[in-house]
């Protein structure tokens, strides 16, 4: 019976050495099509202004709600179609790209930064410091990210930065509590014990010893936060407490297109499908680099 099991398990590591095997065979083309596809959205929305066709807040009611170029009655001038106010969609799918993209430069390394200073002051420091933070980041985590997302925005105005300090406090914790674990299993080994012994300062230690082994969770964790920042702006800019509504946003078109969904479903469809991409295209991309920096995985043959 022992050796039936343990055959099985054999077996199933090799399953899985084989399956990782594979997917390492196809991570490349996975990485070109991830990459191609993000900077495609990148592109876009930094050329909007030179790339767009049309003034995407221009009004022409007398072609409101035309169909896509595919479609009948659809023209090639407005390939996307029109909203209900004669508005370019593609161009406005491009601009939106920028507030989206915006969003996650700028709070995904903030996020990253308060997150990573705190949970490497509280891994090494311990005692009261470590258990203040993780009680803070036990609260935080227990409540539903949308929910708290949606009371800090309430409290403020629509704006975008607004938006990034309510993403930045959504997103602090995971980064804290991920760096506060990963610095208690380095600072017991013995490169860090020999710095203690030679008299190097706390702060050196933190940044020139334990830094650079715990870096490579914090860059796998910050591509994994992609689709969720992108999807939280969208779902706070439908829920108009995001972006301000003079703007242009994936989520307040979708926003200002759900009650013609029957009759328009392009003015919900073109950036739902860009969200999915975009979210799609974070997450890959954290897998693949998790399988590339994980030592674990990468020794797999």
């Amino acid at each position: 019976m022992t050796a039936t099991a343990s055959s099985g398990g054999v077996l199933d590591l090799g399953a899985t050495a084989q399956r990782r095997s594979r997917l390492r065979v196809r991570s490349p083309l996975l990485l070109v099509v991830c990459m191609a596809i993000g900077l495609l959205f990148v592109a876009l929305g930094i050329g909007a202004p030179w790339v767009a066709p049309h003034d995407p807040n221009h009004l022409d009611l007398v072609h409101r709600l035309r169909p896509p170029a595919w479609q009948a009655k659809g023209t090639s001038k407005n390939v996307l179609g029109t909203d209900q106010l004669g508005r370019d969609t593609l161009s406005r799918l491009m601009y939106g790209a920028r507030i989206s993209l915006l969003v996650v430069v700028i709070s995904i390394p903030f996020a990253m930064v308060l997150g990573s200073t705190l949970g490497l002051a509280a891994g090494w420091f311990g005692g009261w410091a470590s258990r203040i933070l993780m009680a803070l980041v036990d609260i935080q985590l227990a409540l539903p990210g949308i929910l708290l997302a949606v009371m800090l925005a309430s409290i403020f105005k629509p704006s975008l930065r607004n938006v990034v300090i309510v993403l930045v406090v959504f997103l602090w914790a995971g980064f804290a509590r991920l760096v506060r674990g990963e610095t208690v299993s380095v600072v017991e080994r013995d490169f860090i014990v020999a710095a203690r012994a030679s008299g190097a300062s706390s702060a050196r230690i933190m940044l020139s010893h334990i830094l650079p082994n715990v870096l490579n969770p914090i860059i796998i964790l910050a591509t994994l936060n992609i689709a969720t920042v992108i999807l939280a702006e969208a779902s706070l800019s439908f829920l108009g407490v995001g972006i301000s509504q003079s703007s242009i946003s994936w989520g307040l078109m979708i926003a200002e297109g759900r009650s013609l969904l029957a009759t328009a479903w392009w003015l919900v469809a073109a950036p739902g499908v860009a969200i999915v991409l975009v979210a799609l295209v974070g997450n890959m991309f954290g897998d693949w680099l998790r399988d590339a920096l994980d030592p674990r995985l990468r020794n797999v043959r």
